[in-house]
């Protein structure tokens, strides 16, 4: 097999998305500052280190100082109302009453994470004085901030360490990375194209409440809106796509040259269309009938639609636009996410085998994807090209998004690892995943969470990840775990 050294995002263009806003304010007591010359300066050095370590983030930062009163907390809660960040972060650096936090969070309605990091492991207790221990003191005030947030009805989150507690900042750095998935979904453009796969009832999302539980926006679009610029491909064009697909996967000797212009024509075509309507995701599905043009197209899409995943634009078919939010949640954690389904159970290895024949995200194959020319896919019209691999051994989660009966959408989880051994090779991205328990009884907990058909899997152990980003969106969590031994 040939290998491959260049990725998708080397030779096309990766998504560019809107930085994700971090607000960060520390604060501390007025009273102190005559009592104890020393203690301000000392607080503000810690502050401008904790500065420090957001900038060096991926995140744009807006730092509004330092703030030692009730006065100053609103003035600072109006700097950062009119940042319109996806987290705040207020920093505790000693004792401060709770009439300086509440007003940040309810003026900026924007979720907040109180931190409160001590300048060392522990004090000097022979050598400490009140003003000294007063830097230690951050703590204090903690359990008070939480009890008013929960009587004003806002989320109270908190990570408590010291300055230089890397365990600490691994912390902080999660609730960065749930701030990012706001982000991602609150400006999110999401693309949906054709119509519903018939009868797949899980499937059928109300798109209002895209909007008003996420923010995002999402563009109706039609098959049309792709068949009149795949019309203006140019033949050149075509080619190019084709040398990129080359240096991307291996082909299969399945693979016919029609099936993969055509592939790489409609490739072409759903680049301008993303590009057109600014689009971070994409799910499609179109039935068509006897070989007409739109159904060569819903055909046509995997190798542009896994192409597009790569790039950072998450795609699923049948019309699957939850599951795009899923795989752009996973995408923007860093962690892949590849539409997902199961195949089969093997009762004699303990695994679930899954995948699915749709776009890919080639992140997380273990080895360069392969194109295999397919004469029909299971359960649709068409024929062409499809994307296969193995997902790469190791760690990996499975997340979706479930939608309950009033309509609230909840985040799913299970966290499993992928073990090597036989696979099916029909041109489907597959994977044989370990969760600890009984295949069956992993499906019969999986399917109770109210899941739905398809998931985005995701590579490494990631459940707490997906549980920060719930929590900063205020959705419920759902994790699918084996049960621990008597």
């Amino acid at each position: 097999m040939v290998t491959h050294s260049l990725s998708v995002r080397d030779l096309l263009s990766p998504k560019k998305r809107r930085a994700t806003r971090i607000g960060l304010v520390a604060g501390g007591l007025a009273a102190y500052w005559p009592q104890f010359p020393d203690l301000l300066p000392e607080l503000q050095q810690s502050a401008h280190y904790v500065s420090t370590r957001f900038q060096a983030m991926d995140a744009e930062v807006t730092d509004v100082g330092f703030i030692s009163d009730a006065q100053e907390a609103a003035i600072a809660a109006e700097r950062l109302r009119f940042a319109d960040c996806d987290l705040i972060v207020m920093f505790l650096t000693t004792y401060l009453t709770s009439s300086m936090v509440l007003p940040i969070a309810q003026r900026t309605n924007t979720p907040v994470l109180v931190i409160d990091l001590q300048p060392s492991p522990k004090m000097d207790h022979a050598n400490f004085d009140t003003g000294r221990w007063l830097a230690y003191c951050g703590q204090c005030p903690v359990p008070e901030v939480g009890n008013v947030f929960r009587r004003a009805g806002i989320p109270f989150r908190s990570v408590s360490g010291w300055l230089e507690d890397e365990n600490a900042w691994e912390r902080i750095s999660r609730w960065i990375t749930a701030a990012n998935v706001r982000a991602a979904l609150r400006h999110g453009r999401h693309g949906l194209m054709g119509h519903l796969y018939p009868g797949m009832l899980d499937v059928s999302t109300d798109l209002t409440s895209v909007s008003t539980q996420f923010g995002s926006h999402v563009e109706v679009l039609e098959f049309d809106d792709l068949r009149v610029r795949v019309e203006q491909v140019t033949d050149n064009e075509v080619r190019d796509r084709m040398d990129v697909a080359r240096q991307v996967f291996s082909l299969d000797d399945s693979v016919q040259v029609e099936d993969f212009a055509w592939g790489a024509r409609v490739s072409v075509g759903l680049d301008r269309l993303v590009d057109d309507f600014d689009l971070d995701t994409l799910a499609y599905y179109h039935r068509g009938l006897n070989a007409e043009q739109h159904e060569r197209l819903g055909a046509g899409m995997i190798l542009g639609a896994s192409l597009l995943t790569a790039r950072g634009i998450p795609a699923s078919g049948e019309y699957e636009l939850r599951t795009s939010l899923a795989q752009l949640v996973s995408e923007t954690i860093g962690a892949g996410g590849s539409f997902t389904e199961i195949q089969a159970l093997n009762f004699d290895d303990g695994v679930v085998e899954m995948g699915h024949d749709g776009p890919a995200h080639l992140a997380v194959s273990s080895r360069d994807p392969l194109l295999r020319g397919l004469g029909i896919y299971h359960g649709k019209r068409g024929w062409g090209v499809s994307v296969e691999f193995d997902v790469q051994h190791g760690p990996v989660t499975t997340f979706g998004i479930g939608q309950d009966r009033d309509g609230s959408y909840v985040f799913i989880a299970s966290e499993g690892t992928v073990v090597p051994g036989p696979l099916l090779q029909i041109g489907n991205t597959t994977s044989r995943v370990d969760f600890g328990m009984g295949p069956g009884e992993w499906v019969d907990a999986w399917s109770a969470t109210g899941i739905g058909h398809h998931w985005a899997l995701a590579t490494g152990h990631r459940a707490t990840d997906f549980r920060a980003a719930a929590d900063l969106i205020g959705l419920p969590f759902r994790q699918v775990s084996a049960p621990l031994p008597f």
